[in-house]
């Protein structure tokens, strides 16, 4: 309920004189023509819809997204709430995930409410909630993606420990004792793991959003392989590692690599289908003389492919040192302590008599949970190396698939909001910290609770505090110039 106040009202506002603001315009009226393109119908949109004004130029993401953004327009129109709505409740859903997630890792209420609370009060999730644009439906994706591998995680290690205190009387059952030997060597063959499964088609979905749904693709893959080894291991497999290759990696390859890509592939059934998508066919002088003219693929498979490479051939372009520069791009390592914001929509004027007025809306990290993202994230790591705290894992996997691609490819032009999906697998780390501080206790007295507590209400001070700036609300000069602290923050 809390995450729903804040993330719907006040929705319809900030707008650029009743348009769309900052990266909206490209993704709105994108959505819009999707819509359009199925005659306005829910089932339409949900299984289809193309882009196919040549206003738009080169459309660089997937459809996925932009889908869903259509819903929100089918249902309430094309004006500010219709634009923002799907974002808003996938906002929502983050934080219900957040929730459920740091209970799966930790089963600590304290965690929970932690999770909950930064999730609510963070400035990147809630402004993010609030725009139609693709990086928190993106979120949503990665984030059940994590939370169906959470929920994967703790049948399989129930299935496993059944199968670990009934082994010995099995491998002493007569003619199936050979069997029984070898589940002994490697652990047993699990059954068909749907929540795995769902999991890859989340990927997918997020894949459908943003290419770089391919990170979480590798970086999950490897955790859910490594869980099986270490839960193999726990049940008394005697040989775990083998056991792990032979039994799950093969099935962790179909859910996490060949389910995400048919997904990937599915969401653009309806290019394929209407001959009136953009670069559905191509005249004789664009199309490439490449490997699938020379093999004689279809029109549409090769005008797909082309479609591809120049989706990848813009992306590459977008270089620092090929003359790329915005005022308001930042690199990876300045997401990591929200050094730089992104401003989305500025108006100045009076607001009363001989007083000047300004509102801004900026994706702007809160400042108590974005300055302790480094530590915390590092403490993290380290309990999970030193210490081989297994509920770190996948926040720590998560976190590094969401920085780590971009911090290599430090040429290109970024900017803050691609930190959105870094911040939740930040939160689990925070969450499970909180559930540890929790338990400190000083001559008998919960001292590690009053902590955590003390730290939460600062959480919800400071997102007041910085709250006009996250909701594009009018200031005056002077109390609008308390909230930049820092001079990269202007």
């Amino acid at each position: 309920m809390l995450a729903a106040l804040t993330r719907l009202t006040g929705l319809t506002r900030p707008t650029d004189h009743g348009t769309p603001v900052f990266d909206e315009k490209h993704y709105v009226p994108q959505a819009w023509q999707m819509l359009r393109s199925t005659r306005g119908t829910l089932a339409g949109i949900a299984g289809g819809g193309i882009e196919d004004n040549p206003g738009f130029g080169l459309v660089v993401h997937p459809p996925v997204a932009k889908r869903v953004l259509a819903i929100g327009e089918w249902l309430l129109g094309y004006g500010p709430a219709g634009w923002r709505v799907m974002s808003a409740l996938a906002g929502v859903a983050v934080v219900l995930l957040l929730v459920d997630a740091a209970r799966r890792l930790t089963g600590s209420r304290v965690a929970m409410v932690a999770a909950g609370v930064l999730g609510i009060c963070d400035g990147v999730l809630f402004v993010g909630s609030r725009v139609g644009m693709l990086d928190m439906i993106q979120t949503l994706f990665i984030l059940a993606a994590a939370w169906a591998l959470l929920v994967d995680r703790d049948r399989q290690a129930r299935r496993l420990a059944d199968w670990a205190r009934g082994r010995e009387a099995a491998a002493a059952a007569g003619p199936a004792g050979a069997a029984a030997a070898a589940d002994a060597a490697f652990g047993p063959r699990l059954p068909w793991r749907w929540w795995r499964f769902a999991a890859g088609v989340a990927l997918g979905l997020a894949l459908g959003v943003k290419w770089s749904g391919l990170y979480y693709m590798a970086a999950f893959g490897l955790w859910s392989v490594f869980t099986d080894l270490a839960d193999r291991r726990r049940a008394g497999a005697a040989h775990p590692v083998l056991g792990a290759l032979r039994r799950d990696t093969l099935p962790a390859l179909g859910h996490l690599v060949a389910v995400p890509l048919g997904t990937y592939l599915m969401s653009w059934r309806s290019w394929f289908a209407q001959e009136t998508s953009v670069y559905r066919h191509l005249p004789a002088d664009q199309a490439e003389p490449g490997f699938a003219a020379a093999a004689g693929w279809p029109e549409p498979i090769r005008n797909f492919l082309h479609y591809q490479r120049g989706v990848l051939e813009f992306h590459a372009s977008l270089t620092t040192s090929g003359g790329h520069h915005h005022p308001w791009e930042s690199k990876p390592w300045q997401w990591l302590w929200a050094g730089r914001p992104m401003l989305y929509y500025s108006s100045e004027g009076d607001c009363a008599e001989g007083m000047r007025c300004t509102a801004r809306q900026m994706l702007f990290g809160t400042p108590p949970i974005w300055w302790l993202l480094t530590p915390v994230l590092a403490w993290a790591a380290w309990r999970l190396i030193r210490r081989l705290d297994r509920r770190l894992a996948l926040p720590v996997t998560g976190a590094v698939a969401s920085w780590l691609p971009w911090a290599v490819a430090q040429d290109r032009q970024m900017y803050f909001f691609y930190a959105t999906a870094l911040i939740p697998f930040g939160i689990l780390a925070f969450a499970t910290a909180a559930a540890d501080l929790a338990g400190w206790r000083v001559r008998g007295r919960r001292v590690g609770l009053g902590l955590v507590a003390l730290y939460l209400a600062l959480v919800v001070a400071a997102f007041a505090f910085w709250y006009p700036i996250l909701a594009g609300l009018a200031l005056p000069e002077a109390s609008a110039g308390l909230r930049f602290w820092l001079p990269s923050w202007r």
